[in-house]
């Protein structure tokens, strides 16, 4: 089981914020939270409003652990991005104004080049204002979908980069029951693991159709991470803007700021034994496993 090279006896654990860069708030959350040592990886969308600010928030903070979260759609409204490339409509990527499409609706079939020469795009944004990144993922699933997989999984091999694959996920959007992962993706995930690249165990996003307090959701999810490597894909926001771009959904945002930021998670992961890890971390174990075969 590959994630036992990363996990190396642990509950090991990655709390990430996705969405870096796309509010004011978010940016205010990651710097926060990673000063804090509650959350141990981010990764920020270049083609979003606020991805200048969190340039600046990385060059005078170099520890912080950021990655690049691969954006191909701009679902906020009336909020909206646009790719760094300027692909023609034929190729799929945009909707009539130019805009990323809201959604990976009905019959989104971008062309695989032209999504490869604007992620890598984007990765060269990043690179180029300074970050040292640490991994790549997916902003809402979009470049994992089957048709995209060799990109995403390509863009990791081209960079030297970890990119985030997983063999369960939970959380996130209700999903019926016994959804499976796509063929295509499960032998992604082999391969990766036959390779000795990282493959987390749980993968954890934002629970969207919480009902309970935020304090008894997120401590279950705690109590329950498994052994192996876990990913939780949190969208922590402090106050201010989240409320206007998404005021039906900005509490969960909101709420994941304000219980990550009250002191009540450090003790809940030391009860539970769970090793909080950073991408950083993986990715320079990647490296080593590589450089060592």
């Amino acid at each position: 089981m590959t994630s036992s090279h990363y996990a190396q006896g642990r509950r090991a654990l990655v709390i990430h914020e996705d969405d870096v860069g796309m509010t004011h708030g978010s940016n205010v959350a990651f710097r926060e939270l990673s000063e804090r040592g509650v959350i141990s990886s981010g990764s920020v969308m270049a083609p979003c409003p606020w991805f200048p600010e969190t340039l600046e928030i990385a060059a005078g903070n170099p520890h912080f652990d950021l990655g690049v979260h691969l954006t191909l759609n701009s679902e906020m409204r009336p909020m909206k991005w646009r790719p760094l490339t300027r692909p023609p409509r034929s190729a799929g990527l945009t909707d009539e104004f130019g805009y990323f499409w809201p959604e990976r609706q009905k019959g989104w079939r971008p062309e695989p080049e032209a999504v490869e020469e604007e992620l890598r795009a984007q990765i060269d944004a990043v690179i180029a204002g300074g970050v040292e990144v640490t991994h790549l993922d997916a902003h809402c699933g979009a470049v994992m979908s089957p048709r995209l997989l060799p990109v995403y999984r390509r863009l990791g091999e081209d960079y030297d980069l970890p990119i985030v694959l997983m063999r369960r996920i939970e959380g996130g959007n209700p999903r019926p029951p016994g959804t499976t992962m796509p063929r295509e993706f499960a032998l992604a995930v082999d391969a990766a693991d036959v390779g000795g690249d990282p493959v987390f165990d749980l993968f954890f996003e934002t629970p969207w159709d919480r009902t309970l307090d935020a304090e008894h959701v997120y401590g279950e999810a705690i109590a329950a991470v498994p052994e192996g490597i876990t990913f939780f894909a949190f969208h922590f926001n402090a106050p201010g803007d989240i409320e206007v771009i998404r005021p039906d959904r900005a509490h969960y945002r909101t709420d994941e700021y304000a219980l990550f930021s009250s002191g009540k998670i450090e003790p809940l992961l030391a009860k539970h034994d769970i090793a909080l890890i950073g991408m950083r971390e993986i990715r320079d174990r990647r490296r080593a496993l590589r450089a060592s075969a």
